[in-house]
């Protein structure tokens, strides 16, 4: 066979051995050109009376990463033609059968006959994992870089290609549908205990292995295409079954608000699948896929966390001009919560790193930090007391701002007072070499006033981490009016070097996050003061698809920090310049009643020990009316919550803040969890249409105030229909 992207050879005892090697890449993919090879390597297989069966395997560190998910955005695209051409229902019929593709590859691969086992080392996800499990044997490598998975969920998709109608059938249907629903990778022993795979192995013995399964007879029968099979939860009218489905559609609805339409695919394909022969189910799986393929929301989040998210992490906002530089070591100065983070992530890359603070013991305890975290992995089995050892001898606690003088990055994490960072940046900037990059992990205070504490500007950028650090994945890199590419291109090499995602932002107040976060918690405020009720807030925001209440955010962000972020507003630019309903609030919370948040276990909500947390009940007496719950509009509390965000991204564009839609996305929905569904705060825009958001905005503004006004950009938009990503287009052009 003359193949491409795969190796393909039969040993001497007949056994057939498929290596998944695409040339010029990384990572396989599942593209049109592998699966036709495919399709040729179980014709020519089921077709040899001489082959015994095929082991299919990976001739790259990972086994694959699933299917090209621009090739799905291509289906779209052709339907869009085809409808034009031919009309909706031939276009919709070659949708479905294209769809549809891979599903049947896959079942002809199971049904051929003949014994097909899937050897697997690295990652192996998605559409992967699906041709893994149409195998008839599945055995895995036994380290830690091998993960199997179904995360199609993340990106508004489920797994089409029988992914819902095998592993249902493999497992409990309880587990079956959170695992679909989590979309979680899996380690070796724990999908074995699944029962998802069959074996684990040593890495160089899986092929082995696999071929010696098929030299000792292994059955090319799936499960359930023996007679009499029975799913392992029974049937779904059964008593058992009807232990499972309402309590899932509960939690189903619980946990999505019905945002996410492949969530409710995956419930209804599991149900009615089981119900069914498999190749039936199959197909009612496939007439599933085809609808969601086509939803807003797949598009949406397949656009932003697979595309632009890819795009943005292999450095597609980086300056093309600057050579790559190799951070070896990294200086943080200041050990509190965020430096001490800093510090872990950096040290968790191989980088050596100088924590600085103004005692050694400062400095310890941030060091402190890095080792509660390791050992937490290493109570759940995910790192070991060596890891340990050598991570904390990468850092280097000190109260010596000369230990900093061969470091190739440093990086203030120092309170938020202007006079406290240009003392350190004096500090720093004494002992360092003249080439070395200054950054600021400040939060609001911008950039290009920093920076005039120091004597090399050029040099001086920010890197805004998000709390904690070792758990949020964005960073936002700030351009100040005068740092120069080198120092950017520096920022976005060690953010990519500690494996987080990156946005470039032009200057301004809050940055970008910051600005949309404190209009959410803002716009929680004005509510309460209102008198809408605090639990309607909160599960308003949560059903509006935040991943908590503008309330508890505020909580877990602390509520005097916002207090002084408000005060120094003030101070540098006027009373205008801040809500005083707010400031009322705040400072009744914090100064009357010591409530700083999360962190004392006081704040909009109690902490009490042992127990979930609970909203106070004093929040009553802060409200100066109390509005009646069943005469307050949910459906416009959440447009509220939504477009209050959107409308700050909206003006960050407009200000130059933002110049790439891809970063507002990515970076809304990473940096504060805007509503995921949408595709991030401009993208719920976009596809809503300019016009009808302004329109919605319009109407918020009459009844809510100035703060719902539209800016003149998305205003120009409205009237011209454009939108952010086709106006992005024409100046990339």
């Amino acid at each position: 066979m003359n193949l491409t992207n795969f190796r393909f050879e039969t040993d001497a005892d007949g056994i057939a051995l498929a290596t998944w090697d695409m040339p010029g890449r990384s990572m396989n993919v599942i593209t049109p050109e592998v699966m036709d090879e495919l399709a040729r390597i179980v014709d020519a297989v089921a077709g040899d009376a001489a082959i015994k069966g095929c082991v299919i395997a990976s001739g790259k560190d990972n086994f694959s990463g699933g299917a090209d998910l621009t090739m799905l955005q291509g289906l779209g695209r052709e339907y869009e033609r085809l409808k034009a051409e031919q009309g909706e229902e031939a276009a919709m019929r070659a949708f479905f059968e294209e769809s549809r593709r891979l599903s049947l590859l896959y079942r002809k691969l199971e049904t051929s006959g003949k014994p097909f086992a899937a050897a697997v080392a690295g990652v192996c996800l998605g559409g992967a994992f699906e041709l893994a499990l149409a195998c008839h044997h599945r055995i895995l490598a036994d380290d830690d870089r091998t993960r199997v998975g179904l995360p199609e969920i993340k990106v508004g998709l489920f797994p089409g290609a029988g992914g819902t109608q095998r592993v249902a059938r493999l497992m409990q249907t309880g587990d079956a549908l959170q695992m679909l629903f989590k979309g979680e990778q899996i380690r070796p022993l724990m999908a074995r205990n699944m029962g998802l795979v069959h074996a684990v192995a040593p890495k160089d013995e899986i092929v082995a292995k696999a071929k010696e399964w098929i030299r000792a007879g292994g059955s090319a029968v799936a499960p359930w295409d023996v007679p009499k099979f029975k799913a392992p939860s029974g049937k779904v009218y059964s008593p058992a079954g009807m232990m499972i489905w309402p309590p899932a559609n509960a939690i189903y609805r619980r946990e999505t608000h019905d945002n996410y339409p492949a969530a409710k695919a995956i419930l209804t394909s599991v149900y009615e699948g089981l119900q069914l022969p498999m190749d039936l189910a199959l197909k009612v799986e496939s007439r599933h896929f085809a609808r969601i393929l086509r939803t807003t929301e797949a598009a949406a989040m397949i656009r932003t966390l697979f595309i632009s998210m890819g795009e943005l992490n292999k450095g597609a906002r980086r300056p093309k001009d600057v050579a790559p530089t190799a951070i070896r070591k990294v200086g943080v100065v200041g050990a509190g919560f965020m430096g001490a983070g800093v510090a872990y992530v950096s040290a968790n890359a191989g980088m050596e790193v100088v924590l600085i603070d103004q005692s050694v013991e400062a400095a310890e305890k941030g060091k402190a930090y890095a080792h509660t975290l390791v050992t937490n992995q290493i109570s759940k089995g995910r790192a070991k007391t060596a890891d340990r050892d050598a991570l904390l001898a990468r850092i280097h606690a000190s109260a010596d701002y000369a230990d900093l003088k061969d470091c190739d990055l440093v990086i203030e994490a120092v309170f938020e007072d202007p006079k406290v960072k240009a003392e350190v940046i004096g500090k720093v900037e004494a002992v360092i070499g003249p080439d070395v990059i200054f950054a600021s992990n400040t939060s609001t205070l911008p950039i290009t006033g920093l920076a005039k504490a120091s004597g090399r500007p050029e040099q001086f950028v920010g890197i805004h981490f998000f709390s904690p650090v070792e758990k949020m994945m964005l960073v936002e890199i700030i351009r100040g009016g005068t740092t120069g590419e080198r120092a950017v291109a520096t920022a976005l090499d060690y953010v990519r070097a500690i494996k987080k995602t990156p946005i470039v932002v032009n200057d301004s107040r809050g940055f970008f996050a910051n600005r949309c976060v404190l209009a959410y918690v803002l716009e929680g405020h004005k509510m309460l003061l209102e008198g809408v009720p605090p639990a309607m807030i909160e599960a308003a925001g949560r059903m509006a698809g935040m991943p908590v209440g503008p309330l508890s955010l505020n909580d877990e962000v602390a509520l005097d920090l916002g207090l002084k972020i408000a005060r120094a507003t003030e101070a540098q630019l006027g009373a205008d310049a801040v809500d005083p309903g707010q400031m009322k609030l705040l400072t009744a919370l914090v100064e009357t009643h010591g409530r700083l948040g999360r962190k004392n276990k006081k704040g909009f909500y109690d902490y009490p020990e042992g127990a979930p947390k609970r909203l106070w009940p004093g929040l009553r007496d802060l409200q100066p009316a109390r509005l009646d719950p069943d005469a307050v509009d949910v459906e416009e509390l959440k447009h509220r919550l939504l477009v209050v965000q959107a409308l700050e991204a909206a003006r960050t564009v407009g200000e130059g803040v933002i110049t790439d839609p891809r970063e507002a996305d990515v970076g809304s929905i990473l940096g504060f969890g805007f509503a995921p569904f949408t595709g991030g705060a401009l993208s719920y825009i976009d596809f809503m249409g300019a016009k009808a958001f302004v329109d919605l905005a319009h109407g918020l503004e009459a009844k809510h105030g100035p703060r719902f006004g539209v800016p003149d950009n998305l205003l120009r938009m409205a009237e011209t229909g454009g939108t952010f990503y086709g106006e992005a287009a024409q100046q990339a052009a």
